[in-house]
């Protein structure tokens, strides 16, 4: 009855509960539904876009740059920082991205085969790994300790400023990508029943990974990196749905996704409290095995 008081009608008359609602409780919700939903939807686009039920939004290597970007930020920013402010850490996080996202657009355009493409993302990811290890070895004890805590993945941090930043890049996202759903439905028929339909392949296919780097891009920056939903809660949306139209998947995910992170996160919050789990900690042990059962299930189906 409190919480809707203080929520509803703005009760500030309890300043504790009031300020743990509106400053700490409510910021964490909604930026956990809006890069749960971007994830989940990314997800969707990637598997897509590689036509593999198994590809991930950061198998393009955008979690690995933006911790490389971060981890040459930490370092350089030191002399002039005892702690790292959380906007500049926002913001090495979202550039790291933009920039493995603009290296793998370059290819998009070169590359015919998605399998080539698939690959090309996996060694940007490695190669960008193997740098940011190599200089960890060089980095101040508490440099390590942000890197880690940035690599766990976490809402813990969320503020008004942040769901605001948020909502502006992943609301227009999801609006492009609903507008989009129709030659998208032609794409998963197949090349060349998507060009008889006067679809441009090349254009289509940079929308689709720009839209994916964007929207992961954004969720490496406020969350850092988030496993297994971008794998796994597209698939739940299929299942629920029993259809693949992208009209009702582009929703459907956005949906499931924000739910799922929302769910995790509180469980990541309340499982072993005082003490909090990573929020890929709790995604990880749900969405691992459901990928599991799903290649199993497909296996089976193939058989049969």
């Amino acid at each position: 009855h409190d919480i809707f008081t203080i929520v509803l009608k703005g009760d500030s008359s309890n300043t504790v509960a009031y300020n743990i609602i509106w400053k700490i409780r409510l910021p964490r919700i909604i930026l956990g539904a809006l890069l749960g939903g971007a994830l989940s939807l990314s997800g969707f686009l990637i598997q897509t876009f590689f036509r593999n039920p198994i590809a991930g939004p950061f198998v393009l290597g955008i979690s690995s740059g933006a911790k490389l970007f971060l981890a040459v930020t930490t370092i350089v920013m030191t002399g002039f920082f005892n702690k790292m402010p959380v906007s500049v850490t926002v913001a090495a996080s979202f550039v790291g991205s933009l920039l493995s996202l603009l290296l793998v657009l370059l290819f998009t355009g070169k590359v015919r085969s998605m399998s080539i493409l698939l690959v090309i993302g996996i060694m940007i990811s490695y190669i960008c790994s193997a740098i940011t290890d190599l200089l960890i070895n060089f980095a101040n004890d508490s440099d390590i300790v942000n890197l880690t805590h940035w690599s766990k993945g976490s809402f813990s941090a969320a503020t008004w400023q942040d769901v605001c930043i948020s909502a502006y890049i992943v609301l227009p996202a999801l609006l492009i990508i609903f507008l989009a759903s129709k030659p998208m439905g032609a794409y998963l028929m197949g090349e060349g029943y998507a060009k008889s339909l006067g679809v441009n392949i090349k254009a289509f296919r940079v929308l689709l990974v720009l839209m994916t780097g964007i929207l992961s891009s954004c969720v490496a920056a406020f969350a850092g990196p988030i496993s297994f939903v971008g794998i796994a809660v597209p698939h739940i949306s299929r299942l629920l749905l029993k259809t693949s139209k992208p009209i009702l998947m582009i929703p459907a995910s956005f949906l499931c996704g924000a739910s799922f992170c929302v769910l995790c996160d509180l469980a990541a919050r309340t499982l072993f409290a005082p003490t909090e789990l990573s929020i890929s900690t709790v995604t990880s042990a749900i969405g691992a095995p459901i990928v599991i059962w799903l290649l199993i299930s497909r296996r089976k189906r193939n058989e049969v």
